[in-house]
């Protein structure tokens, strides 16, 4: 089983390059596990129609015994999704959320009995602190990525996500596998990433081009992989799904 943890600013194009990811993944005969680690609770909209599912929060506030297969939910291409979701406006801990959803899936069996190939976690990576390092400190990741624009602000996050994983490396936890650079279409943006991917000693590992298929399968509640199998972006998510799941090149 390969853990691999998406972390990006939010509104980067994080939950929609995690949702085409794991639809690219599923059409390669794996069996594939997301869990949104967001408050937002709409990583894997994309996957049962834009229609948002329950929480593992929202579930364990009304009663304190919950189903697996409440929480678990398969999306299209047979994605399995789980929403972690966050407090009550105003109340508590974001990060807590995500702690709470791991220990619920722990204590439920859900990797020994649904057996994935791959989990996906999708953790929003604004502020990397308490539970949102879940994925990376407590060794449910194997590796990171880093999604990034060429926007400041956006890189901004990038390198401070990879000092997290760095920090956490030493333990023995997730490694940094890269930058996926989801383009904005910005002035001179690739040397922008590739600039900072050097900075922080990474590699930009696949380039996202924009492109008007992204937003057209969304309004349809649906992945590009999906909606449009033929599409040139449908072709650079399998083409970003297979390098992943191939190991990285050894370095002496």
């Amino acid at each position: 089983m390969k853990k691999l943890a998406v972390y990006g600013k939010g509104g980067i194009g994080k939950s929609t390059t995690t949702g085409n990811l794991a639809a690219a993944l599923a059409g390669m005969g794996l069996r594939v596990l997301q869990i949104g680690c967001d408050p937002k609770a709409d990583s894997t909209r994309s996957l049962t129609g834009g229609v948002g599912i329950p929480t593992v929060l929202d579930l364990l506030r009304t009663r304190r015994e919950v189903n697996l297969d409440e929480l678990v939910v398969k999306g299209a291409c047979g994605v399995l999704c789980v929403e972690a979701g966050g407090p009550l406006p105003g109340v508590g801990c974001a990060g807590r959320g995500i702690i709470t959803a791991f220990e619920k899936l722990e204590e439920l069996d859900a990797y020994a009995v649904y057996e994935p190939d791959i989990v996906l976690y999708d953790v929003l990576g604004d502020v990397v602190c308490g539970g949102f390092t879940q994925p990376i400190r407590q060794g449910y990741a194997d590796e990171v990525c880093i999604v990034s624009s060429g926007e400041m602000m956006s890189l901004y996050a990038a390198s401070n996500i990879a000092t997290a994983v760095r920090n956490f490396s030493k333990q023995g936890y997730a490694a940094l596998r890269g930058i996926i650079l989801n383009a904005k279409g910005i002035e001179d943006e690739d040397a922008l990433v590739d600039r900072a991917a050097r900075e922080i000693g990474t590699d930009v590992v696949y380039r996202l081009p924009r492109h008007p298929d992204i937003q057209r399968a969304e309004s349809l509640g649906k992945t590009v992989v999906e909606a449009y199998p033929a599409s040139e972006m449908t072709a650079h998510y399998r083409a970003l799904a297979k390098l992943l799941v191939d190991p990285p090149p050894f370095e002496p």
